[in-house]
């Protein structure tokens, strides 16, 4: 009995876990059915193999019979592999065929990769945001104790409803990436150009996580998944709330387009714009790291390419590491984080960039 804590312990740890779904109950037990096979198999083969060594050694005067070929053996060690293997294909074949029958969903949602973050868009509604690791880069750094959930926690979950099926459409707008969440039995490869689906139907309310499962880039490790499992009731409460912001962000920002912000509040929510997307790279302080990521402070882009400025930081720079924020932050924070760039470690051209310029930038 006081075994059988380690034993479950070891069991989480080095065998597939049983998940929070039909399917992934399934796909647990084709793999102790497939393991169990393979456990007698080799019983039987390594087991007839020791027998008859140590039965007919040639110390114990054995000799061995000499024959060429016989047709029952051969026939014999034909069939049974060919009846195992049928035996084997039948419940392999089900358990893929249900997980990739995404037809009849109540929900889909929309997941792209992007380095290195997850952007959901739900269908039939205007919820879309990014999702991004919430973990403290001071945590990363070992400054601070990690917690519980490092690097597996993000700012915006995805959140889904129990007890209804939700289906994924899974792309990327850069590199390859793969969306893996281990408890739903889930794991599809999101291709740039392409279009994968997969599904899932959770019965019970949790918080489910996962991460890229496909080597990204430099922040591949930075990339997790969390799904949010609500009540029906609790995710159609939960979209309308999320629905009801969108259209006030939306209104907010036709605001905007029609005032300008001071220096103090578009320094403020620059930088932690800044700090949240582009720290990482270009460091705190400006600096970059040289020969990788070039510096900020001091660039001539910063002091005096302002148009240059707004480009690169809406639509990225093909071939680097410089990606497209045109489509991940407001028309706020871009003025803002732009703005900040060009004010701060000394650059001081006390220049603003408004909501409008970019904008204006971004309808030419």
């Amino acid at each position: 009995m006081a075994m059988l804590p380690m034993a479950s312990q070891a069991r989480s740890q080095f065998n597939l876990t049983q998940g929070a779904t039909e399917i992934s109950q399934r796909v647990y037990d084709l793999h102790m059915t497939i393991f169990y096979i393979v456990c007698v198999i080799g019983v039987v083969v390594f087991g007839a193999m020791f027998w008859s060594m140590i039965r007919h050694r040639k110390s114990k005067g054995r000799k061995p019979a000499q024959f060429h070929e016989n047709v029952k053996v051969e026939i014999i060690w034909t069939a049974i592999p060919f009846l195992i293997l049928i035996g084997m294909a039948i419940p392999a074949t089900s358990t893929l065929i249900a997980m990739e029958d995404t037809s009849e969903a109540d929900v889909t949602v929309l997941v792209t990769g992007s380095q290195w973050k997850w952007h959901y868009k739900y269908f039939d509604s205007d919820v879309e945001f990014y999702s991004l690791l919430a973990t403290s880069r001071d945590e990363i750094d070992n400054k601070l104790e990690k917690r519980e959930n490092y690097l597996l926690e993000v700012d915006r979950p995805l959140v889904i409803p129990t007890d209804r099926k939700v289906r994924f459409l899974v792309t990327s707008d850069d590199v390859i990436h793969s969306w893996w969440v281990p408890d739903f039995a889930v794991k599809k490869d999101a291709n740039p150009g392409f279009i994968n689906e997969t599904w899932t139907q959770v019965d019970e309310p949790g918080i489910y996580r996962g991460q890229c499962a496909e080597l990204c880039g430099k922040d591949h490790g930075f990339m997790p998944v969390v799904v949010i499992a609500k009540e029906p009731a609790e995710f159609d409460a939960w979209l309308a709330e999320q629905e009801e912001i969108a259209r006030q962000e939306k209104e907010e920002e036709q605001r905007l387009l029609a005032m300008s912000m001071d220096m103090d509040e578009l320094m403020e929510v620059g930088e932690r714009v800044y700090l949240g997307s582009c720290a990482a790279c270009h460091q705190a302080n400006g600096e970059g790291i040289p020969g990788v990521f070039p510096a900020l402070k001091g660039s001539e882009m910063a002091l005096n390419d302002m148009q240059g400025h707004i480009d690169i930081v809406v639509n990225g720079k093909s071939g680097t590491s410089m990606q497209a924020f045109g489509n991940q932050l407001s028309l706020k924070e871009l003025a803002a984080v732009i703005t900040y760039e060009r004010n701060a470690w000394g650059n001081n051209t006390g220049e603003t960039v408004q909501a409008a310029d970019v904008n204006a930038y971004m309808n030419e």
